[in-house]
């Protein structure tokens, strides 16, 4: 007589396999999407330092880009430092590490050009979670020049 069907070993295996699959899956498919997040935090911190400096340039006006509660993680600030007018106020969708090379504020001149004592640039680093790595990087160089550089960098160590 000729069987027709599964036996139940071979139906468990096949759902093992299944599981197996779904679960390797998922994984990539979490990591995809953090990936796709750091990148877009660093893309909107980098764009707001740009419209600081450029809104600075053509008004005339000096410009604050600032850590919300002293965190790059939390979001960001851009303010008119004579009047504390808020410009735009930006946060990440999902909670994100920013670490700074230095903590402190940005500020712009009337003429876009980073002022501070000493300025000699500053670099954030979106860090990766569980590793000391950074694969987004934004700089804003002494110059006012910002940047967005996405390569393996050890930033994050110190967080």
């Amino acid at each position: 007589m000729r069987q027709q069907g599964v036996t139940l070993i071979q139906m468990m295996c096949t759902l093992a396999v299944a599981g197996l699959l779904t679960h390797m899956g998922a994984t990539a498919y979490h990591q995809m999407s953090e990936g796709l997040h750091q990148a877009a935090v660093a893309r909107a911190l980098a764009q707001s330092l740009r419209e600081a400096r450029n809104h600075a340039a053509l008004r005339h006006r000096a410009v604050l880009v600032q850590p919300i509660d002293g965190l790059w993680g939390k979001g960001w600030r851009t303010t008119l430092e004579h009047n504390g007018q808020l410009l735009r106020e930006q946060r990440p969708a999902k909670p994100v590490t920013i670490v700074g090379s230095d903590t402190r504020l940005v500020r712009f001149s009337a003429r876009g050009a980073p002022l501070g004592a000493g300025f000699g640039g500053i670099t954030l680093h979106i860090c990766q979670r569980d590793t000391p790595y950074s694969v987004h990087r934004v700089v804003l160089s002494p110059s006012g020049r910002v940047s967005l550089r996405s390569d393996g960098s050890p930033g994050c160590a110190g967080r």
